[in-house]
């Protein structure tokens, strides 16, 4: 077995860096990123550490940096990401760094503060000048109020006219009335006034108008709404009140002048100074507008040598010093083959740094379980990804994904098939596979579409599967295609004295007096889809194959277990599991496949009514019931028997073999313990080191170590618990009676290939029917007009079409062929419980913080 087929051997390697080196080695690998480094330090916290200091720094000026660009996003600036490789910058260079940053944020708080004072200032000086302009209305109204009440009031006393007149003017000779103007929020206003009549007992007269010009809120930048309003009073006393009312609502209070000529000279001058203040806007915004674009250009730089930065002392707080401080010791998963690599990056890194003293890198011997490392391309990444999801394999277990490449997008098509759906489905992956170049570069933040972006090898596969499979089917768009002529002949059957088409002849096809006899080269026979018992015909067709599919693809999984019995050296469980699990599924059910190829083969048109039921033969060969009209060769009953017999058989072998095997090697090796141990005493030599080397047998690599550890679940993990027979048996039995009984609900199982198969040829034949059919004979009068629906009619299929048929008819196929492939095929040999291996790397580290 190749690299492909296996995840690749990993070693637990441990490196000796010098001090002044160590940064520079790990920016190294970092670069490489083909090493995992392991904690050497769990019990110490992030704040215990070496270079908790450096780490604290980076965090600052990576908070620095986002500041920056919410504020290059909030200009509606892009930040220029450039494809050049940005190298880990030197640690000294961490001090320029900072300065700059705190440079950078200093002069854009102070460009903000400044630009957020100008605004407001400006805005102030809107709201007055809006407050000068409608006073003067204000003012004629108030006038006007006040006359009228003091004239009702006074004829209220009695007096004539002339007196009530003559008193009016000596009273406004004597009385002066206050007044305030201001700006207030227009969500305000009505509470705001309500408040205002009752504090003052309704003395005052209140005035409010909205502001029509647009303003804008300094702080945050939202629009806002505001009226104008003006209150006039009579009182010092009555003053006080109004102006706290006003302060209360947060209305903001501008000085108005009553004379109406100081009104116009004041509303002249707040003018020029609006002229003056839009100005200085105007250049600070450019100022503040060419500091972010300076910034912009260099942020993702920046970005990216700080998070490099950051990750090396991360790494590096990793390492354990040695007692004299010069040395910084690490512990490391790589794989094997890459070790020159990893070496080669050591002695760039010493070399960058300066360092006499070369690193070291030794191999360490191990007994933990390496880290799981399957080397993808952006091919296979998106089916490796579809198996990890169940599970990430053990170390060197067998990786399902390869065989998952054909597998998948094949069963899929088993399920999906029809030729045009299926280009459509290949045509949309091919152009995603074509533009993925500058689909990536996009950097889309759509979930749901990064997740079909990244499976478009997949969607593309299932497409080509499914126009292979639409052609066997002869389906495209529920419609066949007559390419090399039918093999029947429905002129006896019909007569043809009429159009065809006027008839409306329902045809059932029967082979015995139609079909010639030559088989229709490639799929099925075009003429199926005119017949009225097509179904009668498909599904008993399409169920056998399902079946076929099903027991193929559950033996299949179970010989891959034998691959990873030899790479484990567990030959016993090669007899006592894997020959026992391939004779019961063969014996039963693959002797079920061979009952359908053989009544397909032995029976004709002509004898068909007189072949027995497949169904039928199983039921009674597990009642071991002898009927003779149910056999279709000679001896049938004995050769049943004996298939019985030994698939039962294999049962008991499955439960207790394994078990008592492992009992057996466990009690011959307590025995030598004690033998030996008894000579020990007697000689006083030592013989723990060869004792350990001459017992390195088969069980020791099944997880049973001399101490007698079990090994867990049988697939050779160890663990560090006593021999228990107990345990081990229930265990066993649990996986035998899963194992015979998934081999009947599994094999059943695969009949969702038939059914969803026979689920999207009906679908897709009521939506033509019902949508294009129905449409284009749209009947009116005596004439069609068809025509006429042609577009709405072709548009509304071509939406349901992708909207049902594509994207629910394809998901659902797709969950279920998912589920094959986790349930039924990876159960027989893959157990999924492993680790990933995350190596060290700086182009995952910013992948997933731009992510």
């Amino acid at each position: 077995m190749g690299q492909l087929f296996r995840s690749e051997r990993m070693v637990l390697s441990q490196v000796f860096l010098q001090s002044e080196a160590a940064y520079n080695c790990v920016a190294e690998l970092g670069e490489l990123g083909l090493v995992q480094f392991i904690d050497l330090s769990p019990h110490l916290n992030a704040f215990q550490r070496k270079y908790v200091n450096e780490v604290r720094r980076c965090d600052e000026m990576e908070r620095k940096l986002r500041y920056v660009e919410k504020e290059v996003k909030g200009a509606k600036l892009t930040v220029n990401d450039s494809d050049t490789e940005v190298p880990a910058p030197h640690p000294r260079e961490m001090i320029d760094l900072e300065a700059n940053f705190e440079k950078i944020e200093v002069d854009m708080k102070e460009v903000n503060s400044n630009h957020e004072t100008l605004q407001r200032n400006y805005l102030e000086l809107t709201e007055h000048r809006h407050v000068l302009r409608n006073t003067t209305e204000f003012f004629a109204e108030a006038e006007l109020f006040h006359q009228d009440r003091e004239v009702e009031e006074a004829r209220a006393s009695g007096y004539s006219r002339f007196d009530v007149e003559e008193g009016v003017r000596q009273v406004r000779s004597q009385i002066k009335f206050g007044f305030v103007a201001g700006v207030i929020g227009r969500e305000r206003v009505p509470s705001f006034e309500q408040t205002l009549w009752r504090v003052c007992r309704g003395n005052v007269f209140l005035r409010h108008m909205s502001i029509d010009e647009q303003l804008e809120d300094p702080s945050t930048g939202d629009e806002v709404f505001k009226h104008v309003f003006i209150a006039f009073f009579q009182g010092d006393q009555l003053g006080g009140r109004v102006k706290k009312v006003c302060e209360g609502f947060h209305a903001t209070l501008y000085p108005c002048p009553e004379n109406a000529m100081e009104r116009s000279e004041m509303c002249t001058g707040v003018a020029k100074r609006l002229e003056d203040l839009k100005r200085v806007l105007v250049q600070t915004e450019d100022h503040r507008q060419r500091v972010l674009a300076s910034a912009a250009s260099n942020l993702w730089v920046w970005f990216v040598k700080v998070r490099k930065l950051k990750a090396i002392y991360h790494t590096l707080n990793l390492c354990n010093v040695d007692v004299t401080h010069k040395c910084l010791i690490a512990e490391c998963w790589c794989p094997e083959n890459e070790l020159g690599r990893i070496r080669l990056a050591l002695q760039h890194g010493n070399e960058r740094s300066g360092s006499t003293v070369p690193s070291i890198l030794n191999i360490v011997t191990t007994n933990e379980d390496p880290p799981t490392y399957n080397n993808t391309n952006k091919f296979t990444s998106a089916f490796q990804a579809i198996v990890d999801a169940y599970g990430v394999a053990n170390y060197r277990e067998i990786n399902p994904a390869p065989y998952t490449i054909i597998t998948f997008p094949f069963l899929f098509a088993v399920m999906f098939g029809d030729a045009g759906h299926g280009t459509l489905m290949a045509l949309f992956g091919l152009w995603m596979i074509l533009k993925e170049a500058k689909l990536i570069a996009a950097k889309s933040t759509n979930e749901m579409w990064t997740v079909i972006f990244g499976g478009r090898y997949i969607i593309f596969f299932m497409g080509l599967f499914s126009i292979y499979t639409g052609f066997l089917y002869n389906d495209f768009f529920s419609k066949s295609v007559n390419v090399f002529g039918s093999s029947w002949n429905v002129s006896g059957m019909v007569n043809f004295t009429e159009d065809l088409l006027d008839q409306n002849i329902k045809l059932q096809l029967d082979p015995v007096q139609t079909y010639s006899g030559d088989p229709y080269p490639y799929g099925f026979d075009p003429i199926w889809q005119l017949s009225e018992n097509k179904l009668n015909f498909l599904n008993p067709f399409k169920m056998r194959i399902s079946i076929i599919f099903g027991v193929t693809h559950m033996m299949f999984g179970i010989f891959l277990s034998f691959f990873n019995y030899m790479s484990r050296r567990e030959y016993s469980r090669i007899f006592l599991e894997f020959i026992p699990q391939v004779l019961f599924l063969g014996l039963i059910f693959g002797y079920l496949v061979s009952l359908i190829f053989f009544k397909w083969l032995a029976y004709d048109a002509s004898t068909s009514k007189s072949a027995p039921s497949i169904i039928n033969i199983f039921i009674f060969m597990f009642m071991v019931s002898n009927k003779p009209e149910l056999y279709m060769y000679s001896g049938q009953f004995y050769v049943q028997v004996v298939l019985l017999v030994v698939a039962v058989l294999c049962v008991p072998i499955m439960l207790f073999g394994n078990p008592i095997y492992l009992l057996i090697k466990h009690s011959l090796k307590k025995n030598t313990f004690q033998r030996l141990n008894r000579q020990e005493d007697s000689m006083g030599i030592a013989i723990n080191d060869s004792l350990d080397e001459q017992f390195q047998t088969e069980s020791s690599s099944q997880g049973n170590s001399l101490e007698g550890s079990l090994e867990e679940d049988g697939v050779g993990t160890r663990t560090k618990e006593e021999f228990d027979f107990g345990e081990l048996m229930i265990r066993q039995a649990i996986h035998t009676i899963e194992f015979c009984l998934g081999c009947v609900s599994n094999t059943a199982s695969y009949l969702r290939l038939w059914a969803l198969s026979l689920a999207h040829a009906e679908l897709s034949e009521v939506l033509w029917t019902m949508v294009m059919h129905n449409g284009l004979a749209l009947t009116l009068l005596p004439v069609s007009f068809g025509w006429v629906a042609l577009v709405p009619v072709f548009v509304a299929f071509a939406d349901m079409t992708a909207a049902i048929l594509l994207l629910m008819e394809g998901l659902s196929a797709f969950l279920h062929a998912l589920r094959l492939h986790w349930v039924e095929f990876q159960n027989k040999f893959y157990k999924g419980e492993g680790y990933l291996f995350v190596p060290f790397s700086f182009a995952k580290i910013l992948e997933a913080e731009e992510e």
